[in-house]
C-alpha cells in the first residue's frame, strides 16, 4: 500500500514551518539524554561583551546562551536574561548594571529562579572574582553553573576550586598577553611606518584619507588608514604660538592675547570632540602642551602618557581609587624616525623652543618653602589662597579665580594678599592661642593638630574650623519619616568651592565643599594613594 501523505500547505514556507515542527517518525535519539521533568530547574543566564563598537552584540548573544543551554539540557530551561554590554571583564559584578541587578534579584526571597548559568568563565569572570559570586550566590541559596565544569560548582570539591582558580588565571594570561602584544604592535608601526594609530589629531591638524589599510582582510572590508594633514584654519594659530615664544613671550602672555583675539581654544574649536568642555578657553597649560608637543615637528609620536589605575592590588580594579594620566620618561617615548606629515615648526626652532621654560629650581638655588600652603582660606570668594614669593620671603595670595592667561572684565573684589611673616606676627600678637609659636612652621602644626584654616581677607584675619559638620539641633529637626526614607542616589558634585563665611554655630571636622546649588556635598577623589606613586610630568 503507497504511504498516504499530507494535504499540500498553500504555500512553500508554510509547508517547511511544519516541516521543523514536526516530530521525527522515530523515537531513537544518540548519547545521554536528560529529561525535564516537574522538578526541572529554573535557571538565570548572565552573558557580557565588552565593547558595542569592535563586536557584534546580536551574534555574541547568539552564541553564549547557546552554550548555556547545552549545559542545561534536560535539567531546567532559562526563565530571565542579564547581558552587560560594554563591560570590562575585570569589573566586579556589582559595578555591572545588569550583573548588579542579577545579585539584587537573587536576593529577593521570591525570585524566579534557583541557579544561574554562563555561556563562558571569560565572558563572566576574572581572576578571583568567580569564588566571591560564587560564594555570595551561595549563601542565597542559587547554584552556578559553568560550561567548563559541565553543571554546577561546589565549593566543598576540590577539583571545583582548582578549576576556578585555573580558570581565572588564565583569563588574566589572556589579558596580559594581549595587552603585551597591542602595545608592542603599536610601537613597531609608530616607529618603523610612522602610522597614525588612533586618538584625536592636535590642535592644528586634522585626519585625511591616506589609502586602504595595510591588512588585505581589513582593507577587503573597507577600512582605510588615515594620516594627519595641516589644518588651515587652526595651523595658523599654532605657527604665530610657536613664533612668540620663540620672541621671549609667555605661556600666559599668549594665553592672554589668544582670549583677547577671541581665537577658539582647542575645546572649543572642535566640539564633536569635546562635548563635555564647555566655554572652553585659552589656558596657560594648553598653550604649554602645544609648545612640548613635538609632533608639530612633523613626527608620529607615541607611549607619551599611560593610564596608573592606583591599584593598592596590581590587576584588582576594586582596589583603585581612580585613574590619573601620567607622563612617561622622555626615553620610553616612540618616535617615528622619519617626518610622517607637514610639520608646522622646524626641528631646531622645536628644539630651542624646549629650552624656554620656567626653571626648575630658583636662581639663587635655594629651596623655597610655603610652610601654611593649604591652610589660608581666601574670606572674600572661599578658594584656597596660592603660595607666592614675593620681594625674597614667602607669601599667599588669592585672586579670585583670575589667572595671568585671563584678563578680568569688569569690577572685580581687591585680591587678598599676606606675607607669612606678616601672618604669624599678627597672629602672636592678636591671639593668646598663638603667642608662644616661635615660627610658621610651629604654627602649621598648631593648626593641622586641632584641623582649623585661617580665614584671610585684606586687613583681616580668623581662625575657623576647616570643614562643618551639622549641629544637633539640625540633626533633631529630621523627621521621622526622612529618617527612614531611602537615601537618594549619590550624584557627582559640579564644580566646588568652599562656602564661606563659615556660619558661627557649625563645627568642622572633615572638609566639606558647598555647591553652586548651595548644597551640602562631601569632597570627593582626595583618597590617598595606597601604591604611593606619582604623577611625573616631563
Amino acid at each position: 500500500m503507497p504511504p498516504q501523505f499530507p494535504a499540500e500547505p498553500d504555500s512553500p514556507a508554510c509547508a517547511f514551518d511544519a516541516w521543523l515542527q514536526e516530530a521525527p517518525a522515530s523515537g531513537r535519539e544518540r548519547g545521554r539524554v536528560w529529561r525535564l521533568g516537574s522538578g526541572g530547574l529554573r535557571f538565570a543566564f548572565y552573558g557580557r561583551i565588552s565593547t558595542e563598537g569592535y563586536q557584534d552584540p546580536v551574534s555574541s548573544r547568539a552564541w553564549q546562551p547557546e552554550a548555556a543551554n547545552r549545559v542545561i539540557a534536560g535539567r531546567g530551561r532559562v526563565v530571565v536574561e542579564f547581558f552587560d554590554t560594554g563591560t570590562s571583564r575585570s569589573l566586579p559584578w556589582r559595578k555591572r548594571p545588569q550583573a548588579a541587578a542579577l545579585l539584587d534579584a537573587a536576593a529577593d526571597p521570591d525570585r524566579e529562579f534557583d541557579a544561574v548559568v554562563v555561556g563562558e568563565f571569560e565572558r563572566a569572570f576574572a581572576g578571583g572574582t568567580a569564588l566571591t559570586v560564587i560564594e555570595i550566590l551561595r549563601g542565597l541559596g542559587v547554584q552556578m553553573w559553568l560550561p567548563e565544569a559541565r553543571g554546577p560548582i561546589d565549593l566543598a570539591e576540590p577539583d571545583h576550586r582548582a578549576l576556578l582558580l585555573m580558570l581565572g588565571h588564565q583569563s588574566e594570561r589572556e589579558v596580559l598577553r594581549n595587552r603585551s602584544r597591542t602595545s608592542a604592535a603599536m610601537a613597531a608601526q609608530v616607529r618603523e611606518q610612522g602610522r597614525h594609530i588612533g586618538g584625536r589629531p592636535p590642535y592644528g591638524y586634522q585626519l585625511v584619507d591616506a589609502g586602504p589599510h595595510p591588512n588585505k582582510i581589513h582593507a577587503s572590508w573597507g577600512r582605510r588608514r588615515h594620516r594627519l594633514d595641516v589644518d588651515p584654519v587652526t595651523a595658523p594659530h599654532v605657527r604665530w604660538i610657536f613664533a612668540q615664544r620663540l620672541d621671549g613671550w609667555s605661556a600666559a602672555a599668549i594665553a592672554r592675547t589668544l582670549n583677547e583675539r577671541r581665537v577658539p581654544s582647542p575645546g572649543a574649536y572642535d566640539r564633536v570632540r569635546n562635548p563635555h568642555r564647555q566655554h572652553a578657553v585659552w589656558t596657560l597649560r594648553t598653550v604649554a602642551a602645544i609648545l612640548a608637543n613635538p609632533r608639530y615637528a612633523g613626527r608620529q609620536v607615541w607611549n607619551r602618557q599611560f593610564t596608573d589605575l592606583r591599584e593598592a592590588v596590581p590587576g584588582d580594579k576594586r582596589s583603585s581609587v581612580g585613574p590619573v594620566r601620567v607622563w612617561n620618561p622622555r626615553a620610553q617615548w616612540v618616535v617615528s624616525a622619519e617626518s610622517t606629515h607637514p610639520a608646522l615648526v622646524s626641528d631646531e626652532d622645536f628644539a630651542v623652543v624646549q629650552q624656554i621654560t620656567a626653571i626648575g629650581v630658583p636662581q639663587d638655588g635655594l629651596a623655597r618653602r610655603y610652610a601654611l600652603t593649604g591652610l589660608l582660606i581666601c574670606g572674600v570668594c572661599g578658594r584656597r589662597m596660592s603660595a607666592h614669593w614675593t620681594h625674597g620671603k614667602p607669601g599667599y595670595r588669592c585672586r579670585h579665580g583670575h589667572t595671568s592667561a585671563h584678563p578680568i572684565e569688569g569690577e572685580s573684589p581687591r585680591w587678598v594678599y599676606w606675607s607669612q611673616a606678616g601672618l604669624v606676627g599678627q597672629l602672636q600678637a592678636t591671639d593668646v592661642r598663638f603667642c608662644d609659636l616661635q615660627d610658621a612652621e610651629e604654627l602649621a602644626s598648631h593648626l593641622k593638630a586641632r584641623d582649623l584654616v585661617l580665614v584671610c581677607g585684606p586687613g583681616t584675619l580668623t581662625v575657623e574650623a576647616a570643614a562643618l559638620e551639622p549641629t544637633e539641633d539640625a540633626e533633631a529637626s529630621v523627621t521621622p519619616a526622612a529618617a527612614t526614607a531611602p537615601a537618594p542616589r549619590r550624584r557627582k558634585p559640579e564644580p566646588l568651592q568652599l562656602a564661606l563665611p563659615f556660619p558661627a554655630d557649625r563645627r568642622r571636622r572633615s572638609r566639606w565643599l558647598l555647591s553652586r546649588k548651595t548644597q551640602m556635598v562631601k569632597q570627593t577623589g582626595k583618597t590617598e594613594n595606597p601604591t604611593g606613586s606619582h604623577v611625573r610630568r616631563e
